[in-house]
């Protein structure tokens, strides 16, 4: 099988309107491909965030890393991303997850259940069929975070993206196995697979260690697939790795790290 051409996104907060439009147009400026915006009640829901990117630029691609199902019924996630898809001129991508167990709360804030783990799979089924129902002639890009083995099956059969979002410490036999689960749930249908670097460089911000419960020496020990370290030629000799043994060539990057990555970014785009 042929491989795919690199490409990158930074994944940001819109935590105020002047910093959210100029990380929009520095990632642009940088070649990145996409910008994108993760979903919970504490920021500026995600589908507000990135209309506002996208007409702050011209050719960045803008998406939902990724809308949580327990925070909106199928309908209303498929009426969004079909609106973004409308207003931005196709330059949306529409990425779709189950949520994580804190999200509990904010469900309830809004008034819907959070569902069980296969409620929430369904429902990001029926999203798919919405979207593709309201896109008539049209086509949304759609991406699944794939971190389980029935979400992994389902990216398989409807995702045209599959994000693998395995833990931290996912190992890279573990994530080739986890990637060919999808390619034998796809069949012949052609996919993209993707995955997020937590970490570039040798330090872990204190923010993302406390999400991710781990620092930086045991990252480095476990050779985790969420770091990427050394110098520009070592960065882009590990994502062409990457893409050789697990095929993965859409790569993003945390906001805090935009600048630091602009030189892989500049060197593999495209390639």
């Amino acid at each position: 099988m042929p491989q795919k051409a690199f490409r990158f996104g930074v994944v940001a907060g819109a935590n105020d309107a002047a910093g959210w439009l100029a990380t929009a147009r520095r990632a642009e400026e940088l070649g990145y491909s996409t910008l994108l915006c993760p979903d919970n009640l504490n920021m500026p829901t995600p589908t507000a965030a990135l209309a506002a990117a996208a007409a702050a630029t011209t050719e960045l691609r803008v998406g939902s890393f990724v809308l949580a199902s327990p925070l909106r019924t199928a309908r209303a996630a498929a009426w969004e991303a079909h609106s973004l898809t409308v207003v931005t001129g196709g330059r949306f991508e529409l990425g779709l997850g189950t949520g994580r167990p804190e999200m509990r709360q904010q469900a309830e804030e809004l008034g819907l259940p959070y569902g069980s783990g296969q409620e929430r799979l369904d429902s990001i089924s029926e999203t798919i069929d919405h979207v593709r129902r309201l896109d008539g002639d049209g086509h949304t890009p759609v991406m699944i975070a794939a971190g389980g083995p029935k979400v992994r099956r389902l990216a398989g059969r409807k995702a045209g993206i599959v994000t693998m979002a395995g833990g931290v410490l996912t190992t890279r036999e573990e994530m080739t196995g986890y990637v060919e689960e999808v390619r034998s749930a796809a069949g012949d249908r052609d996919l993209e697979f993707a995955m997020n670097i937590w970490v570039v460089g040798d330090t872990v911000p204190p923010w993302i260690r406390g999400f991710l419960g781990v620092d930086a020496e045991t990252l480095i020990e476990h050779d985790s697939l969420g770091l990427l370290r050394g110098g520009v030629d070592d960065m882009v000799a590990e994502l062409e790795r990457r893409r050789a043994e697990q095929g993965v060539s859409y790569f993003s990057v945390n906001g805090a790290f935009l600048e630091e990555f602009a030189p892989v970014v500049a060197r593999l785009s495209g390639k």
